[in-house]
């Protein structure tokens, strides 16, 4: 039996494939662009597009030096729609991101400031570095896509992504993400150093005929309009999923919980994590269909943040990566 729809589901339904392999080609000219400024971490960048066409945010940690705004900026250059960057400070407010109502002494009225949420794609740079109120002001808007100021509710634009930058919180000036923080966001993508022959790559594009060590992104260009994201959100979302697909999503946010070394393990949102990643990774792969092979590829970014160790493990040095890796190599995969 196979993952992908009946035949009989497929009759007369051709326009849809011409759709998923539309999709798949915007997807092809956005990562093209984002490979022209972040040298390697393909792996990154398919996971940061994959949270866009999810429809979800992303978490992107690493110390400082590996591209973690490059690739954001890179993002944000790529897309034609509004963008803000928030540089996250200890002294940053709510009202700063969200927005306020604003006396004006000439009329005599109060008018609504509208603040940098209210936007397509908004970078959250450093995001761990502001107090844990700032941060959570970030709550509703990314749950629920709107801000209530005084009251009012005001809906952002579609597509919406909150892409946010965290050094790891062991480094000293930051505070650690609230848990509801945490589980608004997607995937928490990790970025390592690159592999010497990247590296050398990077030194050479960074420094060649420049001065100064600024980030060169003048080649990326806007390939996406806001109606392309939104279509492209759409086609993911209506891919094909196999109950058994679902089933292995859910196996492994359960098992998760059951382990001795987990202290809080993935909740139900983990699964659905799973399956809506899942959708995207097949969409990057223009298929119309999920394979179990999408939902361990997407496994890790989507629970990673959602797995607390116990105590006694994070003594022995034990890591929510291995703990995830661990549970995909021990939970049977769907055959077709």
């Amino acid at each position: 039996m196979s993952f992908a729809p009946s035949e009989s589901a497929e009759t007369g339904d051709r326009s849809a494939e011409a759709s998923v392999r539309e999709a798949a080609g915007v997807l092809a000219a956005v990562r093209r662009e984002l490979e022209k400024a972040v040298i390697g971490q393909r792996e990154v960048v398919d996971q940061a597009l994959i949270a866009l066409v999810a429809g979800g945010h992303a978490l992107l940690e690493g110390v400082p030096g590996l591209g973690k705004t490059l690739l954001a900026r890179a993002l944000t250059r790529s897309f034609a729609g509004s963008t803000s960057r928030v540089q996250f400070t200890p002294d940053l407010l709510p009202a700063d991101l969200l927005g306020h109502l604003l006396y004006e002494v000439e009329t005599g009225e109060m008018r609504m400031r509208r603040g940098p949420v209210f936007t397509h794609l908004l970078l959250a740079d450093e995001i761990n570095r502001a107090p844990a109120k700032t941060q959570a002001a970030l709550l509703e808007v990314m749950q629920e896509r709107q801000v209530t100021i005084e009251g009012e509710s005001l809906a952002v634009p579609e597509p919406f992504m909150t892409l946010a930058t965290q050094n790891p919180i062991e480094m000293e000036g930051t505070y650690p993400l609230p848990e509801a923080q945490l589980d608004r966001f997607l995937l928490k993508i990790r970025i390592d150093y690159p592999s010497e022959p990247e590296e050398v790559a990077l030194v050479g594009h960074v420094t060649a005929n420049r001065v100064g060590d600024a980030l060169p992104l003048e080649a990326v260009e806007a390939v996406v309009r806001a109606g392309d994201l939104v279509s492209a959100q759409r086609v993911a979302a209506q891919l094909h999923v196999d109950e058994r697909i679902r089933e292995y999503a859910v196996r492994i946010a359960r098992a998760t919980r059951e382990r001795p070394d987990v202290a809080i393990g993935a909740g139900p949102r983990g699964a659905i994590a799973m399956i809506r990643a899942a959708r995207a990774q097949a969409l990057l792969g223009a298929r119309s269909f999920v394979i179990p092979d999408d939902v361990k590829a997407v496994a890790l970014p989507a629970l990673r943040h959602r797995v607390q160790l116990s105590p006694e493990a994070e003594i022995e040095g034990q890591t929510a990566d291995a703990i995830v890796a661990s549970v995909l190599s021990e939970t049977p995969a769907p055959r077709e």
